[in-house]
This record gives C-alpha cells, structure tokens and sequence, in this order.
C-alpha cells in the first residue's frame, strides 16, 4: 500500500507542529535526524516518522521558512531565558531619570557586553570542531583565544597536525584584535551557522527518506520505531525494510556475516544477483568462499548470457532479505548500525 503524498501550503504559517518538525528534519539530513528522533519519546517518534514517511516534495523555499522560524524562535527563547543589555536599558529608562539611566548603564555595559562568539560556546566540543575546521587558521586562532581553555585545548587535538601548528603560531603571535574586526568574524560565523541547515535544493520526504534517517539510527531505536509502526502500518513497515538495506550494502557486512549469508543462497541465485553488482562487491563476495566455489560463480556469470534486470532484482533482492533475518538475530554486523558496540571480547 503505497502512502499518499499529500500537497504542503506555500506558507510556513500554514503549516501544523508536526508537519514543521518533520521538514526540520529532512532539513538537518539523516545523520542529525536519527540524532534527534533516539531522543525522542516513543509516542512522538511514530507521529513524525509516519509524517516524513507521507512528505512529498518540499520546496526549498517551504525549506528555508521552517528553518528559520526554528532559528528564530530558539535565539527568542534564549534571549528570553538569558536577557541582554537592550532589555537592561529599557528597565533603567523606566525606573530613573534619562542622565541617571544613561551614567548606570555606562558602568555595566562593559562588564556584562556579551563575549565574543559565546553562541559557540555552548556546542559541544565535536560539533564545534565539526563547524569551524574548515575556516582559515588565523579565524579558528581567533575563535580558540576566545574559549575556555579546556574546550579550546580539545579543539586543537581534534584539529589535523598541520592546521595544530598553524592555529598555535597564530595565537602566539596574535596581539590585541580590533572589536570591529571580532564582530564581523562573529557575524559572519553565526550567520553561516543559521543558513547551514537550509541548502539550496528541494527535499523530499517519503518512504525513502525515512528509511534513509532509520539506516544511520542505532539498532535499538530502529527497533522500538520499526515495533511501534508495526502495530499500526505494517505495510508501511515493509516498505521502509526493503529501502533500508540494498544489495551494494553488503559491502557493509562484516566477512563472517558474509559467510553466513552465503550458506543459505544457491550458487545460482547469488551469479545472478552479481550480474550487476559493483567489482568491489563482486571480489568481497567472491573472497570469502574457497577458489573452487569462486570460479564456479565467475564461470556461470560470464556464461549465463542476456538476462532481465527484474530477475536480477528479484535475487539481490532475496539476499537482501537474507541478510535482514541474520543481522535481526545477530548472526550479521552491519558496520554503522551499532553491532560493533554490542560485542563482547
């Protein structure tokens, strides 16, 4: 049973809570997403994962008014919660007299102006590392003089050897920076911070993109997602298992778990299945049975003549559907999918 994609408003303001927080997370990609959804309650994750699952096509432009209604509403809030110096100066005109409100205001003004690039403070040493290593060595210097010294000592370790030696010249050269100069590096990070998520191409949610966010989730809440839809939409379910894992995968597939596949398809089947399988794929496969096995199936593929692609489908497809049955009883590692972290020496 195929979903039904249903047409989205041209405006934000059109939108409902869910539809929004399901474009959000096709804007951040599946990375992110799975991020986001292993933290979310169970009730919720189905509503979403349902929502993105029954997407269309998203404009770019539908995109971008999400996200920043998100940014939006997150720096208000955290202006909200922290205060600033404007809401300082409303108070004080309010309680005294303008020359009164103006000598106060001038005394605290420099011991409560808001430090530079404090809205990367708050990330975590990874995502900051993640954001700014790319930028010129004397940006990141700047940025480095301007953190705690134990974050800043984390992001040089994470930085390479070259860039290390780079950054550290530059701060032990650096002398007092213009705030002029500070302030526009500052503007300008945080401005390419609030468009990063939007990218300049229309998303599509879809059984598709759920799948994709579901392949970088980790096993157990692939599991309690894929049960709690079950008990709703199992079609759908088998819709987004078959997405989930595609023959060239098998790539991903430990040579132990290779080998256990192989014990279950006939010799047959699997020339068929590598008709059109990538040569990487081809010699993983072909490595892991004895030369007499592999030549047998290089024999049959070269000989085997014109085929159809559905029968070639059909038996990537059947294996496909080998290896979703192993990795659930764990008798196959899928690199990336959490079973490393499950094994015990």
């Amino acid at each position: 049973m195929a979903m039904v994609m249903r047409p989205l408003p041209a405006s934000v303001s059109e939108l409902d809570g869910l539809t929004k927080c399901a474009i959000l997370l096709l804007a951040v990609g599946p990375e992110k997403a799975s991020k986001v959804l292993a933290g979310m309650p169970a009730e919720s994750v189905e509503r979403v994962t349902r929502h993105i699952a029954s997407l269309g096509r998203v404009p770019h432009d539908l995109i971008t008014q999400v996200v920043d209604e998100f940014y939006q509403v997150t720096i208000a809030s955290r202006h909200a919660a922290e205060g600033n110096l404007d809401i300082a100066k409303q108070i004080l005109n309010s309680a005294l007299d303008p020359d009164q409100a103006k000598r106060v205001l001038t005394q605290i003004q420099t011991q409560v102006q808001k430090t530079p690039f404090s809205f990367l403070q708050r990330a975590e040493s990874e995502n900051l590392l993640t954001f700014i290593q790319d930028e010129h060595p004397q940006t990141i210097a700047l940025i480095v003089c301007h953190l705690p010294h134990h974050k800043a000592a984390e992001v040089l370790v994470g930085l390479p050897m070259q860039k290390q030696i780079e950054v550290i010249k530059r701060i032990a050269n650096m002398e007092q920076t213009n705030p002029e100069v500070i302030r526009e590096v500052e503007r300008g990070l945080e401005s390419r911070l609030s468009n990063m998520l939007s990218q300049s191409m229309e998303k599509t949610g879809g059984v598709d993109a759920v799948a994709e966010v579901l392949n970088l989730a980790d096993r157990a809440t692939e599991k309690a997602i894929m049960e709690g839809l079950e008990a709703e939409d199992p079609d759908l379910v088998e819709q987004i298992r078959r997405l989930m894992f595609v023959f060239e995968d098998l790539m991903l597939v430990n040579d132990k778990g290779i080998q256990s596949v192989l014990k279950e398809i006939e010799n047959d089947e699997l020339a068929l299945a590598l008709k059109t399988a990538s040569p990487e794929l081809q010699q993983k496969i072909l490595g892991n049975m004895s030369d007499r096995a592999a030549t047998l199936i290089r024999e049959e593929m070269e000989f085997m003549g014109p085929v159809r692609v559905s029968d070639v489908e059909s038996a990537q497809q059947r294996i496909v559907d080998v290896v979703r049955r192993l990795e659930e009883s764990g008798d196959v590692i899928v690199e990336g999918r959490g079973g490393d972290s499950e094994m015990i020496v």
